[in-house]
């Protein structure tokens, strides 16, 4: 059994749904709090599994995650949980302190008292996975070299600085209480199940209703985007092979404008679902004021990954980025149990 915190989010979600298309796979036990972005229909297709045990509850619930613990006796941890929106941290910055940063102390106390009642070969091999962000790294220029493990941290979000402080709490239980704990910083991820205020399903969904594309500043920021199943493929790998206290970049080696994004997306529907009145979806492009502090580009170097572990990608972008878009236009019913009242207001106030 393994514990995976955060377990009805985008990535969390997915990376459930592919450890158990695995028949012969361990169980999971999936703590979630459900939050706007947390979304148990995704697993739908595990209801009958017994493989899988929903716990609704909060990484921040110290007796909660001791009770679980005991009871389930999990080999490993791997802690999706997180406020992750760059955009909702502006606003409201008070709930990523809490989550991203007390409760991962929480959920590393609790897991280290564990860690110490366990003896043998458990207790040997136990890990704990905290899976985190490339934007802990600040900015890059255009001239810059990728991120690798050894750039210094410059989180310049809200967001990043709750996530990097998360890493460095993994990374002092390691050094100070010798916790058996691995890190993976990620880059962008896309597919499947992505709840859509992130650029690429907004844009998906906004597009087929017709609605502006909006795109911050000039767009010309660029990111890596990782497709989310090779996103999972890493962390397996990771968790199986990684070294104790090391950090692994997770990177797509895919730069990419969020302009060029975008218009991928759109030449996409247009071939595949195109507008009724024949025009390009580039039609409903629309330029909005970039967001403060925004970070011009992200970079990651997973080169230490491949030479140590032997993992690359599967996907490139434009193979991901086709399965995603054909994904929405295959799955309505999910879509609209996700667009509710709440998210509605949410993109209002934000891009106006």
């Amino acid at each position: 059994m393994i514990l995976v915190t955060g377990g009805a989010g985008f990535i969390g979600a997915n990376f459930i749904l592919d450890w158990l298309g695995n028949p012969s796979a361990e169980g999971i036990v999936n703590l979630d709090k459900l939050t706007y972005a947390g979304n148990l229909a995704t697993l739908d297709s595990l209801k009958n599994d017994s493989r899988h045990i929903f716990v609704h509850g909060d990484i921040g619930d110290k007796e909660l995650i001791a009770k679980l613990l005991k009871e389930h006796q999990p080999r490993a941890i791997i802690n999706f949980a997180a406020e992750s929106h760059v955009d909702r941290s502006i606003h409201g910055p008070a709930e990523f302190m809490q989550t991203n940063i007390v409760g991962t102390f929480n959920l590393l106390e609790c897991a280290c008292k564990y860690w110490n009642s366990l003896e043998g070969d458990i207790k040997e091999t136990f890990r704990f996975h905290h899976v985190s962000t490339d934007e802990v790294y600040g900015s890059l220029s255009a001239s810059d070299p990728a991120f690798t493990e050894a750039n210094s941290y410059e989180p310049n979000s809200p967001y990043s600085a709750s996530k990097a402080a998360s890493d460095h709490l993994v990374r002092a239980w390691f050094h100070t209480y010798h916790f058996p704990v691995v890190t993976t910083n990620c880059s962008n991820n896309y597919g499947p199940y992505h709840f859509p205020e992130k650029l690429i399903p907004l844009v998906i969904l906004n597009a087929l209703s017709s609605k502006p594309l909006p795109i911050y500043g000039d767009g010309q920021q660029i990111r890596d985007w990782l497709y989310v199943g090779d996103h999972c493929s890493a962390i397996r790998e990771v968790l199986a092979k990684g070294k104790l206290g090391e950090t692994y970049n997770i990177g797509g080696w895919n730069e990419k404008t969020n302009l060029d994004v975008v218009k991928t997306i759109c030449r996409i529907l247009d071939e595949l679902k195109p507008r009724a009145d024949g025009k390009s979806y580039k039609e409903q492009i629309t330029f909005v004021k970039d967001r403060p502090g925004h970070d011009r580009r992200y970079a990651i170097d997973a080169g230490k990954v491949e030479r140590e572990l032997g993992w690359r990608p599967a996907e490139t972008f434009d193979t991901g980025i086709r399965k995603t878009v054909q994904w929405y236009l295959d799955n309505p019913v999910w879509i609209e149990g996700v667009v509710s009242g709440s998210y509605r207001d949410w993109l209002q106030k934000q891009y106006n």
